[in-house]
This record gives C-alpha cells, structure tokens and sequence, in this order.
C-alpha cells in the first residue's frame, strides 16, 4: 500500500492505524484507502431546503425538554429572533384547553405567551421539543462508501443532529470548507467541529510545531498511538491554543498509553472503549492476545478485544472505583460509542435493520459485506462464540459509561456511522438506546446527547456554551418530535418507531423527527429524508443499467 495518506485515512472510522512520521503502527486493516479519498462537497441548499430564519418564529403550544436533565414542561411558545432563541413563554394550563392564536392566524395552535403574531409559526400541539442532538464522533464517508456529503449531512439532520465534531469529517482542506459554508448556512447540515489528526513527526517539538501551524483552522485534536511524551507534548500545546482534544487509543499504542495515563497528561475526551479496559487490567500489563495474534487481521482485532470483559478488576471493586474517580478528579469526558460496535453482538440484527432497504445506499452497503479490504467489514468468520463475547463485554462497558455518569462525569453521545451496518442518523439514535440499555434514564440520555456535548465543544474554545440547552439567549438549535421520546426513544428513528393503533387494529409507524431547527432555520426532517431516499433510488437504478 502507498503512503499517500488521504482524507479517510485521517478519517476512517475507528481506524487502528495513526500515520507518525514514517511509521505505520499495527492495527490498520488492509484498505484501498487511496481510492476512498473522494468526498464531495454538500450542493449549495436549493430552494424551499430549510425556511428561515425570521425575525420572529414561534412554537405554539409544545412540551419541553430543555437538555439539563429537568422533566419536561408545558404547553409553551418557545420564541425565536433569527438564530436566538428569545422567549420562552406559558402557554396556557395543562389539561384546559389553549388561549385561541393572535387574529390573522388562522389554523395556528394559540396561547397567552408569545401572543404577538410571528413570520412563521409551528403547531406544537401534541410535540415534544429537545436542544438539538450533539453527535461528538463523526466522519462524512467518502468513496466507495458513499461519494457525496450531503447524504450524511441530510440523515444527521433528519435525526434532529445539529452539531457535530468531525475527527475528522474529511480532510481538514474539506473541513475547513465545510464548517464555514455551515456557518453561513450555505448548506443543509449541522454546525461542524473540525477535529484533525496531528502531524509533525513523532517528536515533541515537531508536533508542537505543527499545532502552532494549524491551529487557526481547527477546532480540536483527535490522537492516536503515541509516545507519552509526544501525547503530553501535542496536547499541552493544543491548550495552549484553545483547542480540545479527543483520542481513540487503539491497541497498537494503548500498552504505552492507557486511558487514565493520557488523562494524567491533559487528555479531553476518550471515545471509544479502548484504554479504558487496558487501565483496569487485573492480571497483567497488556492484554493476553492469543499467540498467533495478527493485528492487521480486523476479526482478530475485533474478536479479540471482546475477550478483555473478565480480565479486569471486577465492577464495584475498590480499584474500580477509583479509576473512575480519577477521572472525575481530572475532569475526562466519556465518549463511549458504543453504537458502532454492537453488530458484534448480533450481526444478523444490524445486517437487517429495517432502515436499510430504503436509506442505506447499495455502495455503503457493499462496505458494510465482509471484506478484508473494507474497514469495520470484519465478519470473515464471524461465531457464536464471538457474539458472546461481546455480549459479556457490553454489560461491563455499559456498568462502566453508567458508574463514571452516577458519580458526576461527564459522558456525551457519538456515533462513528459509516462502518460495521451503522447508516448516518440511524446509528445516532441506536447510541441514545445503548445509554438508556446501560441504565441511564431517557432525561440523563438527553442531556449526554445536548448538554453535555456541547459543553465538551465550548470549554477549550474560551467561549460561553452556546447551543445544548432550550434556554433564552440560546441559539436556537432545537428537535421536535410529536411521540413522547421518554417513553419510547424508537420514535426519533427517521423510519419511526412500530405501533399497533388499538382503534383501527392496523400496525402502523409512528414518530420520526418532524422538524429540525438549526441556527434559527426550520428543516422538514420528513423531506431530507426523502431526498436521501431519491439519492439511494438514483445509485440503485444506475446500478441496473
């Protein structure tokens, strides 16, 4: 393979490789990724994609969930002034029915708050409203996978995904591009966080250098395996500059740099399980990789990592807690991810998610098919044996995201789609059930998805938060459903959530994103996802050609 390193290799998903210096550490799997470089920038938003913002947009009559982890609240008018949120305001009593909309509106839902009459307004009657979703861990594909931007921007949206910290989304050329025309709403997608890998050879300095280089075009740092003392260097450095920082610290490098070894040094975030199990191993140093081990074989990667769930200080033990609590201690973010991996446990069930026949492209699902030369696509001989593992794994992973969130840390919500039969937007979703699955109640999954990650976007950058919460002054980034997701989180599944009607007896689907709204723009979340379908329908009939 060449060492022309393009924008996946900095971007594949979980990637067990990290280009430093000249060095290829172990892990990679064995992928073309020169012919995946392509990545085509989002088509400038047509007409009629995404209303607004206006000078006055009021949300008649809606229930609250405003991201802290409060209970929900209502009926209000939530008030919005271009990209700000202005007002939140009493609708009436619950229960009675509302106070009738301002004259010259007909057919709006009314009430006492927000009585002056808007530019636009939404019917909110039956809806819930949420900050809209924080996605920490996000890459835009590229081909063979899927070529064009814009599909991944349209089904984050359509899932109510109005930021998210690309590391990377793409090349950080394509990044930089892509962030700004999201900035000025040129686009339809969500506001972008450029996180990039760093460069500058496998020294101290030569990584400092680089940061003070690049540092006006990012706005973090992903790491990989490193020296400590590169580790430690580029990360004080990245501070230096208001820059945060995140690291997947895959096997290859994870006996040097462990989790709790790259949070002594200033580490921000760890996504992803790894490290985390290395830090609590019981027995030994590193794990007991069978002998005839191949890194660069993915289902040895992959099933093998499994196995760590019993070689570790068990839940509850004193080492355990305080592995935790020197987190908490250190202020580390939890990112765990754990959507991306879970066809480990039940490859048939992801295989034949309901939502693929219709929004999954044909390319993307080639990639997802065992292969040796596509990442993430290790089902080679996939066994029972290896489900099990990950089952067994998965109860201590979730004990571990649900301990760190019970004693105060910090745990936000990714994604990592585009691999392993994790489709854009629906792979979001599936983590919000995985944390509820780990024992977090809807309203503590909500406020990892809003709150908390945008808190770990803002707290290197020196700036106020601005986004993660439905308060006034806020931008006004907000999700509206019209299903209770408290009680079933199915409902914010672009293809909605199954339900039998007890009046017809007819099986029916129920729920999807109804409208998201990004810096004060109002998108029909049911459009984009249709457009994303005519997009799978155009590469499904050129295929038949």
């Amino acid at each position: 393979m060449t060492r022309r390193w393009t924008s996946l290799l900095i971007s594949g998903a979980c990637v067990g490789a990290v280009a430093v210096g000249s060095v290829l550490l172990p892990g990679v799997a064995q992928v073309e990724l020169e012919a995946q470089a392509g990545l085509v920038p989002a088509t400038a938003r047509r007409a009629g994609e995404g209303v607004g913002p206006f000078n006055r947009l009021v949300i008649r009559n809606v229930m609250v969930i405003d991201g802290t982890g409060g209970p929900p609240f209502g009926p209000m008018n939530v008030v919005v002034s271009g990209n700000r949120i202005q007002a939140i305001q009493g609708a009436g009593t619950p229960g009675l029915r509302p106070t009738p909309a301002p004259a010259g509106r007909a057919g709006a839902a009314g009430g006492r708050g927000g009585a002056q009459a808007a530019d636009h307004e939404i019917d909110g009657t039956g809806m819930y409203l949420m900050p809209g979703f924080v996605d920490l861990h996000v890459h835009a594909g590229g081909a063979p996978k899927n070529a064009e931007a814009e599909y991944a921007y349209k089904l984050w949206l359509a899932h109510g995904v109005t930021t998210v910290r690309g590391v990377a989304l793409g090349s950080n050329q394509f990044s930089v591009s892509e962030r700004a025309r999201s900035e000025k709403n040129e686009i339809a997608a969500p506001r972008i966080f450029n996180c990039q890998r760093p460069g500058g050879g496998n020294t101290p300095e030569g990584v400092r250098d680089w940061v003070r280089q690049n540092a006006n075009t990012l706005d973090c740092l992903k790491l990989g395996a490193m020296e400590p003392d590169v580790m430690a260097a580029v990360i004080d450095e990245a501070h230096k500059h208001g820059l945060g920082t995140t690291a997947h610290l895959q096997q290859g490098g994870v006996a040097q740099m462990n989790a709790i070894d790259a949070a002594r040094v200033g580490l921000d975030t760890v996504t992803h399980f790894y490290g985390h199990f290395e830090s609590l191993l019981k027995d030994t140093v590193v794990q007991d990789w069978p002998v005839d081990m191949n890194a660069n074989d993915e289902q040895h990667r992959f099933g093998q990592v499994a196995r760590m769930w019993n070689k570790i200080y068990e839940p509850g033990s004193p080492e355990w807690k305080a592995y935790l609590q020197e987190h908490l201690k250190l202020g580390t973010t939890f990112d765990p991810t754990m959507t991306i991996y879970s066809a480990g446990r039940d490859v048939m069930r992801a295989r034949e998610a309901d939502y693929h026949e219709k929004y999954t492209l044909p390319s993307l699902m080639d990639f997802y098919t065992p292969s040796r030369r596509a990442h993430g696509s290790y089902w080679f001989d996939w066994t029972t044996h290896d489900e099990i593992a990950w089952k067994n794994f998965y109860q201590v992973w979730f004990k571990l995201v649900n301990d760190y969130k019970k004693m105060g840390g910090r745990v936000g919500t990714g994604s990592d789609s585009g691999f392993i039969y994790q489709t854009y937007g629906f792979g979001y979703i599936l983590e919000l059930e995985m944390l509820q699955e780990a024992g977090f109640h809807p309203l503590e999954v909500f406020q990892a998805a809003t709150m908390n990650g945008a808190a770990t976007l803002s707290e290197w950058r020196k700036q106020p938060v601005e986004f993660g919460v439905v308060k006034a002054g806020k931008l006004a980034d907000m999700v509206l459903v019209d299903q209770n997701p408290l009680h079933n989180l199915k409902v914010l599944y672009g293809n909605g959530a199954v339900k039998l009607n007890d009046e017809t007896e007819q099986v029916e689907r129920v729920g999807g994103v109804r409208w998201t709204i990004k810096d004060g723009i109002v998108y029909d979340a049911k459009k984009l996802l249709a457009d994303v379908a005519v997009i799978v329908e155009k590469q499904k009939a050129e295929r038949k050609k």
